[in-house]
């Protein structure tokens, strides 16, 4: 499924299709997801900043701690959305090779990243020219 081009770009290209198709089924404007997804981009683009102060260890632990945390509740929820929807599951297995560089990507990683979360109707020609 992954196409040349950086592993941001790629995802935010899947997030607008399929938030085109789910547009295209309701017949309404979804904010809340377009929201979503310009959240995920700004997400995804940051990188650690270089302190010019000096954590301690404990410090370090308690930051670790508040991450672990967080990727413990996303962990849950993705967890409870594929044992409860097929096609949950099904979408995420299929398209994981687009979204798991951008998740785990390191900080120099993160830097390369283009933030591409401009969603708009000229997606749909450029998601259609590119999978002919």
């Amino acid at each position: 499924m992954a196409e040349k081009g950086k592993p941001d770009e790629q995802l935010f290209q899947l997030l607008s299709g399929l938030l085109h198709q789910v547009e295209s089924l309701s017949n309404q404007e979804e904010v809340e997801l377009r929201s979503k997804i310009e959240a995920l981009g700004l997400e995804v683009t940051k990188v650690p900043s270089k302190s010019t102060q000096h954590l301690d260890e404990l410090e370090i632990a308690k930051e670790l701690d508040k991450l672990s945390a967080k990727l413990d509740d996303v962990d849950e929820m993705i967890s409870s959305a594929i044992t409860t929807d097929p096609q949950v599951h099904s979408l995420l297995s299929g398209t994981a090779d687009v979204w798991m560089p951008v998740i785990t990507a390191s900080a120099d990683e993160r830097r390369n990243f283009t933030a591409s979360i401009e969603i708009d109707s000229s997606d749909d020609a450029q998601l259609k020219g590119s999978s002919d």
